[in-house]
């Protein structure tokens, strides 16, 4: 097993009933305060991650703009951030950076909105057909 693996199993095992009761009321208030966003806003639309697709060489992104990493997890925050929600998200393409790399856009939307999600996904699709382009380094003239 790679060591990010090995260091995530072993913060896992650390923690005590007491830890994990402290986590679940903080993801209650988190989905109480996501209840409330969604009571006035049918989705969220954020980046998919917080940095642009990196050497497969590359384990893990160490800085964000200059800005350290303290654990692999922190470079893709803000998707993990959603995921601990359990609302539902999908990611569609968005673009390309200026050196034609992908980028994706999050979709979430409210609790049991599965459906709601998928089609908001489909039409974004459709409008943008971003799922079609190429990186302007793989069209051909």
């Amino acid at each position: 097993m790679k060591d990010t693996v090995i260091w995530n199993i072993e913060q896992g095992l650390r923690l005590s009933a007491a830890d994990i009761s402290r986590a679940q009321k903080k993801r209650a208030a988190l989905l109480a305060e996501c209840e409330r966003f969604f009571s006035d806003y049918d989705f969220l639309l954020l980046p998919a991650v917080q940095v642009a697709p990196f050497p497969v060489e590359t384990e893990w992104v160490q800085a964000i703009n200059g800005v350290p990493l303290q654990t692999y997890i922190d470079w893709m925050m803000i998707c993990s951030a959603i995921s601990v929600t359990g609302l539902p998200a999908i990611s569609v393409p968005c673009g390309f950076t200026t050196d034609g790399l992908p980028i994706g856009l999050q979709i979430v939307g409210r609790p049991r909105g599965d459906m709601e999600v998928l089609q908001m996904a489909y039409a974004f699709e459709q409008a943008t057909r971003f799922a079609d382009r190429k990186p302007p380094s793989c069209r051909t003239s």
